[in-house]
């Protein structure tokens, strides 16, 4: 039996660290984290009917670049719409007609809210809300119109027009 030397001890303990350490990166890059203070950022809020899949901490995005993350999601209760409160990098005053919308980076990647800037000499200040927004499409909802019909083929029953009140198509005298 060999007898183990401080060295080897030593060796072993510091690749464990190293492992714990790099696992600890992983998860937190896994999960969208960043390692640090954000930055300068201030808060805008958006408001949306249908979430999908959108999580905290994801990203804000213009043209593909991330300029922020979603810091918050509430329901608010006088509505019932979601409000999203999104953590933009304060290098980045958007304009007060910019649109926001949830979209999916592929076909079953992470939400996004994607921003699309207007060409309003006004920039939206912190805490305001960014009026113009479209949910998150249901792929799984979509796809099931798709094969299913969605409605085309049964239509809902029109109301019928009381019996004594004229046609639309008669002339009245």
């Amino acid at each position: 039996m060999a007898i183990r030397g401080p060295r080897l001890e030593f060796a072993v303990g510091a690749f464990l660290l190293l492992a714990l350490a790099s696992l600890l990166v992983l998860a937190f890059a896994s999960t969208n984290r960043q390692f640090g203070g954000g930055g300068d950022t201030y808060a805008l809020n958006a408001r949306f009917s249908t979430l999908g899949q959108l999580r905290l901490q994801a990203p804000v995005r213009i043209g593909g670049v991330a300029v922020g993350r979603v810091a918050k999601i509430d329901l608010d209760p006088k509505r019932f719409d979601a409000v999203v409160t999104l953590d933009i990098d304060k290098r980045y005053q958007l304009p007060a007609d910019t649109s926001a919308g949830i979209f999916t980076s592929g076909l079953l990647g992470e939400s996004y809210v994607g921003l699309q800037p207007g060409g309003d000499p006004e920039n939206l200040k912190p805490g305001e809300e960014i009026a113009y927004t479209q949910p998150a499409v249901d792929l799984i909802q979509l796809a099931g119109k798709y094969m299913f019909g969605g409605g085309s083929a049964s239509t809902p029953a029109t109301p019928t027009a009381p019996t004594n009140a004229p046609s639309p198509t008669e002339a009245t005298p």
